[in-house]
């Protein structure tokens, strides 16, 4: 256990929805596994319909002083959900985390040793080990220092085992708000921090596993696929890409679209 000069320097980000069966198992990759403990975690329960808010109680009244929980009372999505968290973050650090994923307990530690140290980047990532109810099947790969060329096939960060700084994420916006960016937020927001002239960097090391089972498959609908083209769309026009590259976005987006889960995840696995 590494020793915390200064307390609660990270405010983690945690929009949560629907995830009762694995928020138990992702906060105690925080609060019990982290090596590094100066966080605080914000919560805010996105209208679950399951019993999600009230194990978000229970940790509450387990760690008041580390917890600020917050409800919605419309379902409002990720980037507005977001948002909402970021109004109460008041430490020189952010991070985020999924209600159905695992930090692994040198994450923090690893994160916030990369960016006291290198004060001309923003923000870190790291590759992320992709996780069902088999146990690891795959690690992503990265770019170490992407630029806005980067931005044009895929998102060169992976989002949820970002951590960034307070100053550059308030100074961007935060996160924007449309139907485009329900899903495929974070891509949107890399285009805006590189479009400013931020710096982001990849750690080697996988520090984060991430879901990815049937029930990610299929929060990936047409409509989905079809708002992403304009995302896409509003990607390179803050990247200064060429729009004729939406042709292979349109194709890939009708493609997978049709696809059954078993060759998706056949060629999903191959691709990392």
């Amino acid at each position: 256990m590494i020793e915390n000069n200064n307390l609660y320097r990270i405010s983690v980000l945690m929009a949560i929805y629907n995830c009762a069966d694995t928020l138990v198992e992702a906060l105690d990759s925080l609060f019990i596994a982290q090596s590094y403990q100066g966080f605080k975690v914000i919560l805010c329960d996105d209208c679950s319909t399951d019993n999600t808010y009230e194990i978000a109680e229970e940790y509450a009244e387990k760690y008041p002083d580390r917890i600020i929980l917050l409800k919605n009372e419309t379902n409002l999505k990720l980037p507005a959900t977001l948002n909402k968290c970021l109004e109460y973050a008041d430490t020189e650090f952010i991070a985020r985390m999924d209600g159905d994923d695992l930090s692994k307990p040198e994450r923090f530690e690893k994160e916030i040793q990369f960016l006291d140290s290198n004060q001309n980047f923003s923000f870190v990532s790291c590759p992320m080990e992709y996780f069902d109810e088999n146990g690891v099947f795959m690690i992503g790969t990265v770019i170490q220092i992407p630029n806005k060329k980067d931005l044009k096939r895929t998102s060169p960060f992976a989002h949820a085992p970002v951590m960034i700084r307070t100053k550059a994420l308030k100074s961007v916006g935060g996160y924007t708000v449309e139907k485009w960016t329900e899903r495929g937020q974070d891509y949107h927001l890399w285009a805006k921090l590189l479009n400013q002239d931020f710096i982001g960097y990849n750690l080697d090391k996988p520090l984060y596993q991430m879901r990815d089972d049937k029930k990610a498959f299929k929060r990936r609908t047409f409509k989905s696929r079809m708002l992403g083209i304009k995302r896409r769309y509003k990607i390179y026009q803050l990247a200064g890409i060429s729009y004729w590259h939406l042709w292979y976005v349109i194709a890939h987006a009708f493609a997978s679209s049709v696809i059954p889960y078993s060759i998706y995840n056949l060629i999903h696995r191959k691709s990392k």
